[in-house]
């Protein structure tokens, strides 16, 4: 097994494809939109990932945060808010609605994931945007109030792993900053350690103890001015694992975006080598795979068991009824004043 997760080209696996993952053995997978057409496809093609790989408990991603970025889409699933809907509802004198209806939005997400095969989502976004940044973030943010999004996220993970998913932190330490998107170019943060302490990495220290975090293809001056996080062993080890006290599995953001430079050998092993657990690569470009796959080193059977082990846990809690779920939450929302649709 290697220490890779790796996207599929549509939604079915190719008989290419079965052949290369089975002799590879990625440790999971990632989809997209362009892997999702119905409800029994999609639960087709996760139960094809486990074959292929004879796991049962195998991490299988999908960024499903509502807003701009859902790959499950109606009207085969239900169209949920962006993450700003709750974060601008906590600050109307309606904290506590906000909290009930997001852990309820996040279980509603979660059961719509379980239902398809699916263990992990890479939510919550704790990201704290700044005037003027990117709008990457944007709507994705709960709020630019660092306590809050911290807040929120916390809830946003509760409820998640109440429906059986594992949260995502993203992205670790701190998007919220960068003033062009890493999905196109490399964003650089100037400001130093104190602001950023105090501010964007605030989040991410409170939820620490999560399983899972993302990092962010961003770089630091102040703390790295030659590598971003991804590929910056002193931003992962000083800041992340030490300042920040986390010491869950940490995940590279998607290794194919134009942040990062080098061929996907070498961000692949540069970014395990800085301290990234796992490699993201989400293409599904079969020359790409094969370029990773040559030249990153097995994973460690710790890591297999551990991610094993997260997903077994959350998988022996019971579904909660999805139409009592939908009623409460419909009528939350309405109460909010936000109208919402469900299939």
């Amino acid at each position: 097994m290697i220490p890779v997760i790796f996207g599929c080209e549509g939604p079915q696996l190719t008989d290419n494809e079965k052949s290369f993952f089975r002799e590879v053995d990625p440790i999971g997978f990632i989809l997209f939109a362009r892997n999702v057409v119905d409800k029994e496809q999609l639960y087709a093609l996760t139960s094809e990932m486990r074959a292929v790989t004879g796991r049962d408990a195998l991490p299988i991603l999908i960024d499903q945060e509502g807003g701009r970025v859902q790959r499950m889409k109606a009207p085969h699933w239900r169209n949920y808010p962006p993450a700003s809907v709750f974060g601008d509802l906590a600050c109307s004198d309606e904290p506590s609605l906000a909290a009930s209806a997001l852990r309820l939005h996040c279980r509603l997400i979660a059961d719509d994931l379980r239902r398809s095969g699916i263990t992990v989502n890479c939510l919550p976004v704790l990201d704290v945007p700044q005037e003027g940044s990117s709008n990457v973030i944007g709507d994705r943010a709960f709020s630019d109030d660092p306590e809050l999004v911290g807040m929120l996220g916390r809830i946003a993970c509760d409820g998640l792993r109440e429906g059986g998913v594992l949260p995502v932190l993203k992205h670790i330490p701190g998007h919220g900053r960068a003033l062009v998107d890493s999905h196109l170019e490399l964003p650089t943060v100037e400001s130093d350690l104190a602001e950023l302490s105090s501010h964007d990495f605030r989040p991410f220290e409170m939820l620490s103890d999560m399983p899972l975090a993302m990092t962010a293809h961003v770089r630091y001056t102040q703390l790295d001015d030659k590598a971003p996080c991804t590929l910056s062993r002193i931003v992962i080890s000083r800041i992340i694992r030490m300042k920040m006290g986390f010491r869950g599995i940490l995940l590279s953001d998607d290794l194919s975006m134009q942040a990062l430079s080098g061929s996907l050998k070498e961000r692949a092993t540069g970014a395990l080598s800085a301290g990234c657990d796992i490699a993201l690569h989400c293409n599904g470009n079969m020359e790409e795979m094969q370029d990773i796959a040559s030249a990153v080193p097995f994973a460690a059977t710790s890591l297999e068991k551990q991610l094993a082990g997260l997903i077994y846990e959350l998988h022996r809690l019971e579904p909660a009824d999805r139409q009592e779920m939908e009623q409460r939450y419909n009528q939350m929302m309405q109460d909010a004043g936000i109208l919402q649709t469900s299939t």
